[in-house]
């Protein structure tokens, strides 16, 4: 049997981990097993996961639902071509994606991933202008903060200054920058932002294919929150100067924001939506990128028909299957007689959430180094004035008893929706535990 020791050992010399140098300066944790919100450590030490495993694990560890729907799905096949080929489990799915999703979004793409997914949407507004003999209309317009994922395209639409694909200058494609959205999601539309953004809009209008930002929440760019209004503003600009609009609800998407989608706090439809993380429940890789009938049919007509796109993996009958479980649960639609995982509905346990998050993390709005605290649905944040000291916050978190994972200036958390009361307090304590740690590192 190999020890723990062992495999980090082997971890160190074969594993390259995301967003760290190989070999890697600090040396992972060993997960044994996972149930429930709690990730059990080599050693036996459990921690309270407060990442939702990057936001996608918004049920938990080992639902029964889900774990059942594998296995069921593994009796009749595990993976089949989606090239001239379709499954059951594909097709309910991108049925109810397209109920669930706001108005118009028709048509259902499925991905391996949220990048590829942003890669899939970029690829749709291109291909829906060249098809209409608009080929100069090949640029996108986002606004600053944003993140879109690792892939070539996705990353020339993060924020190409502060964010981690800045390196890359010079090789991406340039886009459009507008400034960030205001912060606040209560806080209004300024009007003189508003004016910024429309004029950008209609200054680049001939060359633009599509706007596409995260609406509301900018997760990984910064986790901002901006008003609902610049969603509706978006919608009007784009439509007056002839320009798609693409939302990435890839972080958003099922729930997390007290929303089923971000964009329904806004009350538009884009032309096109990229979902992913949650999608499965943070089983399997699996994502989407809905649009229009406009879209498809722009496309259609064109002198290439057809999308040209196709991934191996795509429509996965395995993460199909527990993508449709994910919303059973999710919407408390599962089997007659199994027992619904939110008797009150999701929408009251991410208000619970929510309301247990403001209130543990509320004494931290007035310390030394913290610059703000701020919270919306199962997501809870705390921006200090200085970049995190990663190590030193994440070990005092673990020493809380808590899973979380700091980046730049942040420690927050987006726990599962599961996660009961007495778990939530733990991890607000886990996050206080981290920020005081950070700031005694930055002040020593």
């Amino acid at each position: 049997m190999v020890t723990p020791q062992q495999l980090l050992d082997l971890d160190s010399k074969r594993v390259w981990h995301p967003y760290a140098p190989m070999p890697g300066t600090h040396p992972p944790l060993v997960v044994e097993s996972a149930r429930g919100v709690r990730l059990r450590l080599a050693g036996g030490q459990e921690l309270v996961d407060g990442m939702s495993s990057w936001w996608a694990a918004i049920h938990g560890y080992a639902h029964p639902a889900l774990d059942a729907a594998i296995r069921q799905q593994l009796g009749r096949m595990s993976h089949v071509m989606f090239g001239g080929l379709t499954h059951e489990q594909a097709v309910v799915l991108c049925d109810r994606l397209a109920a669930l999703a706001p108005d118009g979004l028709e048509h259902v793409f499925l991905c391996d991933s949220g990048s590829v997914s942003v890669e899939v949407a970029v690829k749709m507004c291109l291909q829906y202008w060249r098809s209409r003999g608009q080929a100069a209309k090949r640029r996108l317009l986002t606004w600053r903060g944003g993140y879109h994922g690792d892939t070539f395209m996705a990353m020339s639409v993060c924020d190409p200054e502060g964010g981690m694909h800045r390196m890359w200058d010079g090789v991406l494609p340039g886009q459009v920058f507008a400034g960030p959205p205001p912060p606040g999601v209560g806080a209004g539309v300024d009007p003189a932002y508003a004016a910024a953004l429309r004029s950008l809009i209609e200054q680049h209008k001939d060359e633009l294919a599509a706007v596409i930002v995260e609406p509301v929440v900018q997760g990984a760019g910064g986790m901002r929150f901006h008003d609902p209004g610049y969603l509706r503003l978006l919608r009007e600009a784009c439509d007056a100067h002839g320009v798609l609009l693409i939302f990435d609800e890839i972080a958003t998407g099922f729930g997390r924001s007290g929303a089923l989608f971000a964009a329904r706090h806004a009350g538009v439809s884009p032309d096109v939506m990229c979902v992913g993380k949650a999608l499965t429940g943070g089983y399997l890789s699996l994502a989407a990128a809905l649009a229009t009938s406009e879209v498809a049919r722009g496309i259609a007509a064109g002198e290439l028909p057809v999308l040209a796109h196709g991934p191996t993996f795509m429509g996965n009958p395995l993460a199909c299957a527990v993508a449709n479980a994910s919303l059973d649960v999710l919407l408390g639609a599962g089997p007659a007689g199994d027992p619904p995982s939110y008797p009150r509905g999701w929408h009251a346990e991410v208000a619970r959430i929510e309301a247990g998050l403001r209130s543990g993390l509320a004494e931290a709005a007035g310390w030394h180094g913290v610059g703000d605290v701020r919270v919306l649905g199962a997501i809870g944040v705390v921006q200090l004035t200085h970049d995190v000291d990663v190590a030193a916050a994440t070990a005092a978190a673990v020493r809380a008893g808590v899973w979380l994972r700091p980046f730049r200036d942040l420690i927050y958390t987006m726990p599962p929706y599961v996660t009961a009361d007495d778990d939530l307090a733990r991890i607000c304590a886990g996050v206080l535990a981290a920020v005081r740690a950070a700031t005694a590192a930055a002040i020593g």
